[in-house]
């Protein structure tokens, strides 16, 4: 029986490491297949997004920015120029401690604690990778933040030694001269892209290329492989713009825009020879550097953008097409008669009866009557091949963005008045620079030069990309030039524009002023102006054009001679000599205390009380520029020239050339400027009294 008794305990202990093994055996499968399992989930079902993280870990993209290109000007001093910056950014899921982490930002960086704490808690949960901190240092502040945020016991492989902080490469725009040439440079944006100015035509030039980095690193953060790709390297541009130039343009424009509290100003100085422009200036002005400063009010740049009624300086567009047909000439004589005249539904008038006079006198004085009856010489077709001959009715392709094209009616769009108008400044929208380019044309001998902005473009090697050669066409002839230059100096010499004169060099050039458009009267305001004065100089050898106008000047003489000429005289004073042009003296025996003459551009108010040139008010003019043919007269109104029968004699000259617009495009259509007429309505004639 004992026996049996031990053979059970035996099969019983057998049976027992039996079924512990089989649990083992069971629970060892069971592991297998959980194992197995998972793995094969994890294979299968989270592939990419596993690979994605491992890739993450190990491998390491980083994308450096080269500095966008530089801006000359013509002498190589940078006008605008990209510097190295540095971006503190956190990394929330990387910091375990955000209150802590809130609370030494807030102190190093001093920022409120509160704001960090929310920011950073919101982007953990956000899972938000990238969030940037301080933006914009230089190399000097990340050193002593880097110095401030050292913590012991953190291994990273880069700086500051802090979870969850890092720096980004970045850069950012510089204009070290400030607000100098703001208009022609203009800026860009925080992402590094030209907004407007230079800076955004010359924008892919200058786009600073992306250098691509992809390094592969081990468990330690050590970079054991590193694959390069690179794009074309951002360029230089070098300007036409003198810096101490422009310098002379902008203070001499501000301190007169301030003086005779006037809305604006505008002045360009053109070299007549090569057709660079050398400044160009705007006031009110703005700082590149602070984009806070930036408004509508002073980011446009109105020297090349904003069109208006130029008034008499136009007049060089009238006698140099009479001249051009030989239908006058400098020394031969026009007859103004008692200073009126009647054409179509308006009435014209000079300040007195100047009598029998010569186109160069009548130029000085600028007498309305003579430049109408001499537009009337040249005829609707050959006053209009003239004035777009002169490049009007098209931009200048300066070589910045926004240029307005103006506005020129064809002919077939005219009113009865139309062409008398046009003759003295009215119906048609220019911009300065166009203005600029004409008389720029006149002082180099008939040829007009693609005025510019942009002399080269070279590589950072100093290698040259591309150089600007602008296009030439003649538009009159040697002789027509020179005695329209003859007509330009007695306007400073005996005219209107007698406070252009410069002690040292002889001067020439053209006063104008002009009534602008009222919107709400809805018609011209006889209480604003738009004053000008262009000119050359030296008279005789002319290297340089300068333009000014003033926009609503309200204190002092309102109109060109008064406002503009002075300013014309200041920059002419300290260019002349800063080019190192020489002086020829022919204005310093002149009078130097001279009579002053009136300069009157009349419009006549129709009966309904609407009058003619809309275009010196900017939104009006777009506005023309875009309408249709709606707008255009039911009937072409006659032709009625009411003048003293007097005859006029006029030299005999042999025919001269007459150059061909080619390839112009037709201008676009204007609405009416004002209504007809009606039976038995009473004309009141308003004369605008312009000294000049």
């Amino acid at each position: 029986m004992a026996a049996s008794i031990r053979s059970k305990k035996k099969k019983d202990h057998r049976q027992t490491a039996f079924t512990r093994f089989m649990i083992i055996i069971a629970l060892f499968v069971l592991w297998i297949g959980g194992i197995g399992a998972r793995l094969v989930y994890l294979q299968v079902n989270q592939h990419d997004e596993l690979r994605s993280k491992a890739v993450g870990q190990r491998r390491d993209v980083k994308q450096t920015k080269l500095l966008r290109g530089t801006i000359y000007d013509r002498n190589e001093r940078a006008l605008a120029m990209s510097v190295k910056a540095k971006t503190l950014y956190a990394d929330p899921m990387r910091i375990d401690d955000i209150n802590k982490a809130a609370k030494d930002l807030a102190k190093i960086l001093k920022k409120n604690e509160k704001t960090l704490r929310e920011q950073l808690s919101d982007a953990k949960e956000m899972e938000r990778r990238f969030v940037p901190l301080e933006k914009g240092l230089d190399t000097a502040q990340a050193d002593e933040i880097n110095k401030a945020l050292d913590r012991s016991g953190v291994s990273k492989s880069d700086l500051p030694n802090y979870p969850g902080l890092h720096w980004r490469e970045e850069q950012k725009r510089s204009y070290p001269h400030g607000s100098l040439a703001a208009h022609v440079i203009g800026f860009s944006d925080a992402a590094g892209v030209g907004q407007a100015g230079v800076e955004q035509a010359q924008n892919t030039a200058l786009y600073g290329a992306v250098i691509k980095r992809q390094q592969e690193r081990d468990r330690l953060g050590r970079v054991y492989d590193e694959v390069v790709t690179e794009k074309e390297p951002p360029k230089d541009v070098i300007l036409t713009i003198d810096n101490t130039t422009q310098y002379f343009v902008e203070q001499a424009l501000e301190n007169a825009v301030k003086q005779s509290n006037a809305k604006s100003g505008m002045a360009v100085v053109l070299s007549n020879k090569t057709g660079e422009v050398l400044a160009m200036a705007n006031y009110p002005t703005f700082d590149p550097n602070d984009l806070g400063s930036i408004t509508t009010d002073n980011l446009r740049n109105s020297s090349i953008q904003s069109m208006y009624s130029p008034g008499s300086v136009f007049k060089l567009i009238t006698y140099s097409a009479a001249v051009e047909r030989n239908l006058a000439r400098s020394d031969a004589e026009i007859e103004a008669g008692n200073g009126t005249i009647s054409v179509g539904k308006r009435v014209f008038k000079d300040s007195r009866a100047l009598g029998r006079i010569t186109y160069t006198k009548a130029m000085a004085v600028s007498s309305n009557v003579c430049a109408i009856k001499t537009s009337m010489r040249v005829g609707r077709e050959g006053f209009y091949q003239t004035i777009r001959d002169f490049g009007f009715g098209e931009a200048t392709g300066v070589g910045l963005p926004a240029e307005t094209t103006g506005v020129v009616r064809s002919p077939d769009k005219w009113f009865g008045d139309s062409m008398a108008s046009m003759s003295i400044g009215y119906e048609i929208g220019v911009s300065a620079l166009q203005m600029a380019t004409a008389f720029a044309t006149i002082a180099n001998d008939g040829v007009k030069i693609q005025p510019h902005v942009i002399k080269e473009i070279r590589q950072s090697d100093e290698t040259t990309v591309s150089v600007t050669r602008p296009d030439k066409k003649r538009v009159v002839s040697v002789e027509t030039a020179r005695q329209i230059r003859t007509m330009l100096r007695e306007v400073v010499v005996s005219g209107t524009g007698k406070k252009a004169r410069i002690e040292g060099y002889s001067t020439a050039g053209k006063t104008g002023t002009a009534w602008k458009f009222d919107e709400t009267l809805k018609r011209v305001n006889s209480a604003k102006y738009i004053s000008s004065f262009i000119g050359y100089a030296p008279a005789n050898d002319p290297e340089v054009t300068i333009a000014v106008v003033m926009d609503e000047p309200k204190v002092g003489g309102r109109d060109g001679g008064s406002v503009a000429a002075p300013v014309f005289k200041e920059i002419a004073e300290q260019v002349l000599p800063y080019m190192k042009i020489k002086a020829d003296g022919n204005d310093s025996n002149v009078l130097t205390e001279p009579q002053e003459e009136k300069e009157f551009d009349l419009v006549e108010v129709i009966g309904n009380g609407e009058e003619m040139s809309p275009f010196n008010n900017v939104e009006k003019a777009e506005e023309a520029a875009d309408s249709n043919d709606d707008n255009k007269p039911k009937r072409t109104e006659k032709l009625a020239v009411r003048e003293p029968k007097r005859q006029e004699k006029i030299e005999k000259t042999p025919q001269k050339r007459t150059t061909k617009d080619n390839g112009s495009t037709e201008p676009r259509p204007v609405p009416k400027v004002g209504k007809q007429e009606p039976s038995g309505a009473t004309r009141k004639r308003v004369e605008t009294k312009q000294r000049n």
